[in-house]
């Protein structure tokens, strides 16, 4: 019998032939190694490829969009003044509208059945009312409340003035948009402030620390994480969202836009404006959201990644490290045993 020190290995030559061995039937070394073909996924990046491309192609090419109209008036003082209306009607909005929301939010989180009644109520109002039904039920306050004034609940009045003197057309936008945006605010700060462990209190309460401090050192910081992606999502929206002010004629962006193309009839070029600006002032929300999102996530990430801007600097400095490399000259190296 021979012995297994005879056996020679797969693809090795048979003694006394010469001649390489078959491999065996299942040796990886003698597999093919073929690719998987995603022939669905390639087809689909076609079809995408050619729809983007057509896309592009007509908006160079169709005349309807008259682009050279759109040069005009995209940075014109009229259309500039508007999207400041628009800036500042997000901004009023933005921060009333999230004090509000945030007392609103603590209120459903208290332990007292009134204030938990009230702000349940008061959410779910305004969450059922649209947003042009409440501007224009604001926009038309005084008739309903004639006279605004301050006394005694159900007793004399002191000091009163006229409601329209006191809340104008702009007014009532912000006080409508503040009490839309206030009922979605609490329930994002509420999401985010129940995020937040329970042992987090109980420490904070063990150590002797007061409520209020342990709300605004301790539990907001760390829901900010989960408040923050929701509010940003939120104030693009209300960004967008006003101009739904146009039913109460405040020059805004849209209104504007529908101004001019009444007077010259150029319907899509303006449109187009109106969709240019908004682009641009979601793309610096988003951005800015990036970065506060980023500031709040050091504590549960103590190395974030790095930004699209440090990406883009690493990645020049490899080229100009790359690009310094292939100017140095190069040295021949000297054969062994030249002493020369």
């Amino acid at each position: 019998m021979a012995s297994t020190t005879d056996i020679a290995p797969p693809g090795a030559p048979t003694p006394g032939t010469g001649r390489e061995a078959p491999p065996a039937p299942h040796d990886p070394a003698s597999l093919e190694v073929v690719p998987a073909r995603h022939y669905a996924r390639w087809a689909a990046a076609v079809a995408v490829i050619v729809l983007v491309t057509q896309f592009v192609h007509g908006l160079a090419t169709n005349p309807v969009w008259e682009w050279g109209v759109f040069g005009d008036y995209v940075l014109s003082e009229t259309i500039v003044q508007a999207v400041w209306v628009t800036l500042q009607l997000t901004a009023y909005a933005t921060v009333l509208g999230f004090l509000l929301g945030t007392v609103l939010a603590f209120m459903r989180l208290s332990r007292s059945p009134v204030l938990q009644t009230v702000a349940w109520t008061y959410i779910w109002i305004f969450r059922s009312i649209p947003m042009i039904v409440q501007l224009v039920f604001w926009f038309n306050l005084s008739a309903l409340y004639e006279r605004l004034g301050l006394g005694v609940p159900f007793g004399p009045v002191f000091w009163s003035v006229d409601s329209n003197s006191i809340i104008g057309t702009m007014g009532a936008a912000v006080i409508g948009l503040t009490l839309h945006q206030a009922a979605y605010a609490a329930e994002i700060v509420r999401g985010g402030v129940i995020a937040v462990d329970d042992g987090q209190l109980e420490a904070a309460a063990a150590l002797g620390i007061p409520r209020l401090r342990q709300i605004r050192r301790i539990v907001l910081p760390q829901a900010m994480r989960a408040i923050l992606p929701t509010a940003g999502n939120e104030i693009i929206g209300l960004l967008k969202g006003t101009s739904v002010v146009y039913v109460m004629s405040i020059g805004e962006l849209f209104y504007q836009v529908q101004v001019v193309y009444g007077r010259n009839g150029r319907v899509i070029p303006l449109l187009l404006v109106a969709t240019a600006w908004y682009v641009v002032l979601t793309s610096l929300l988003s951005v800015a959201q990036y970065y506060v999102e980023r500031r709040y996530a050091r504590g549960a990430n103590r190395t974030p990644p790095p930004t699209p801007l440090q990406r883009a600097r690493r990645f020049a400095r490899t080229l100009r490290a790359a690009a310094a490399r292939r100017d140095q000259p190069v040295i021949p190296l000297k054969p062994l045993g030249d002493s020369r």
